[in-house]
């Protein structure tokens, strides 16, 4: 989507990976929080963090300052999603709508489980491989309440609007007549990515039955209320950088310059990380306490 453009940093599939998020003015921004969750009425952003048919688990990260897009690490090993057979890694574009939350302190009414901790997943499923880091926009078509070890981790189905069948999908019962068994290999899928990790399989709310796109934009609209008293400090993230350059009511906000330190310092390689769980340490936080307005 014009407007929003990416920059990586450092080699992919390395510990030091990072993909910066830019705005219509080159200036760094956050893809948690500087990402408007609407890009149009009734159609939300996805930042792309996993392109279909890859394997490495991307993701935004949510504890660096600005929050780009890294490679988890689980055990000090950077992760990926094995070959589920049939499956060749991510069976859709997959990433995550911004200003969004799962909020790891609320006991959903529907899972009975805390979130976990992370904006809300998106499974786009339109013809397009789209790039990591890509911003698109996306039409709503419904929803999957997924168990992971004990947290709700919602996954929600959508198609990107730019798709030359979009037309064609308004809720989750065309994705049923339009692609069938694609559902079906979604919950297969996440029912099992886990298990060659050695893990027992994910378990699912609603018996894993997809819920519509009504219920899945109230689901996302609660998850944004979370974000919003996330990065206005009325919740306590607790590790959580809340960094952005665009929310006015949020204490967190800084300016460009500030946003282009923070880069600039993890690109000089001045900025040391720690091995096991590569977060950054506190010489950047020394850094962004000085440039970042609190």
């Amino acid at each position: 989507m014009s407007g929003f453009s990416s920059e990586e940093r450092a080699a992919p599939f390395t510990f030091e990976y990072r993909v910066f998020l830019k705005n219509e003015k080159g200036q760094y921004i956050s893809p948690f929080h500087d990402i408007p969750i609407y890009a149009d009425k009734d159609v939300f952003h996805m930042v792309v963090e996993v392109p279909r048919w890859s394997n490495a688990k991307m993701e935004i990260a949510t504890k660096d300052p600005l929050n780009p897009i890294k490679q988890d690490v689980k055990k000090g090993k950077l992760r990926y999603v094995a070959n589920l057979f049939p499956y060749k890694g991510y069976i859709w574009n997959y990433g995550a709508i911004p200003q969004t939350w799962e909020d790891p302190g609320h006991n959903d009414q529907h899972t009975g489980c805390c979130g976990d901790n992370d904006p809300i997943d998106v499974c786009e499923i339109g013809s397009k491989v789209c790039a990591r880091g890509e911003i698109i926009a996306v039409k709503v078509l419904g929803i999957l309440a997924m168990i992971d070890e004990g947290e709700t981790d919602w996954k929600v189905i959508a198609i990107n609007v730019d798709d030359p069948d979009a037309a064609n999908y308004n809720d989750i019962n065309d994705v049923k007549r339009l692609k069938p068994g694609y559902l079906e290999a979604t919950v297969d899928w996440f029912r099992r990515y886990k298990v060659p990790d050695g893990k027992p399989e994910n378990q699912f709310a609603f018996n894993a039955e997809f819920k519509d796109k009504d219920f899945a934009i109230d689901i996302i609209k609660s998850t944004h209320d979370y974000w919003r008293a996330l990065v206005t400090k009325k919740i306590d993230g607790k590790g959580i950088s809340c960094i952005n350059t665009t929310v006015s009511e949020s204490p967190f906000k800084c300016d460009p310059d500030a946003a282009k330190a923070i880069v600039d310092a993890w690109i000089s390689g001045s900025i040391t990380r720690k091995t096991k769980d590569m977060s950054w340490n506190t010489s950047l936080h020394c850094c962004i306490l000085f440039v970042c307005k609190y």
